[in-house]
């Protein structure tokens, strides 16, 4: 684009401009905003994010949809449900995402939750005291999220984790959601055990249009690797919370079409 200081501002003024309540209403972050308690938002931000490619509106109906199946009580529905009621799951798909995978997600679900009362924990099961970011934090997730009995190998499509390359946008959105905590309304910030400054920025194709755009990404590839660059990039203009410039990444390749 042009110099780094040129850069640097914009994406500051645009961090400011979309990091503010108004977003809310048309991302999918707006379905787990509608609980208060933390098991019903991190479960609802957790299906919200990995529904989370294509159009935004079908996006937030599908979760709707979802989240209605469980009574809108999505934690209480997880842990006291039985396979009976599993049936009314049966018809529901989003895009490649089908009934066999809802059942596993919700097999998987009941399960942690029956013994931990948080999701953050699934994400502790690979990191390391010291961890520079969240590698160890997503390989460890995807090890655990199928370690039970006859996990169905098509299922493997929708939790991505770095060791097989994939940038893990979506996961690594959901955890924005659950660990940033900035007081301007948009992301949660109720995990305490892993850190802003660990997160790993989404990045999709548009991202990565308007990252390379403004000359602060150079991998072609959008994978693992391309996130990293990125973050390490954005580390040094806020080392504390890198991934905050989610926001004008998003907003400019999605939004403005940048």
């Amino acid at each position: 684009m042009r110099n780094r200081q040129a850069v640097v501002d914009f994406l500051n003024r645009k961090y400011e401009e979309y990091n503010r309540p108004a977003f809310i209403e048309s991302d999918p972050v707006q379905v787990p905003h509608r609980f208060s308690q933390p098991a019903d938002i991190e479960i609802a931000g957790l299906f919200a994010a990995l529904f989370a490619w294509g159009n935004r509106r079908t996006i937030i109906n599908k979760a709707t949809e979802l989240i209605a199946l469980m009574d809108n009580a999505p934690h209480a529905f997880v842990l006291q449900h039985e396979e009976k009621d599993r049936q009314r799951f049966l018809s529901f798909a989003h895009r490649t995402f089908n009934a066999t995978d809802l059942l596993y997600f919700l097999e998987f679900l009941q399960q942690h939750y029956r013994q931990h009362p948080s999701l953050e924990k699934a994400f502790l099961q690979g990191m390391q005291r010291g961890d520079k970011d969240t590698t160890g934090a997503l390989d460890g997730f995807h090890r655990y999220f199928f370690s039970l009995e006859d996990a169905p190998a098509r299922i493997r499509k929708h939790i991505a984790a770095p060791f097989r390359g994939s940038s893990c946008k979506r996961l690594n959105m959901y955890l924005r959601w659950m660990v940033r905590s900035d007081g301007r309304g948009v992301d949660f910030g109720i995990w305490q055990k892993i850190k802003p400054a660990q997160l790993v920025i989404p990045i999709d194709l548009h991202v990565a249009r308007v990252a390379k755009r403004l000359g602060i990404l150079c991998r072609e590839t959008v994978d693992w690797q391309a996130a990293l660059e990125l973050t390490d990039w954005l580390r040094s203009l806020d080392k504390n919370d890198p991934v905050k410039y989610d926001f004008a990444l998003f907003a400019l390749g999605v939004v403005e079409k940048f």
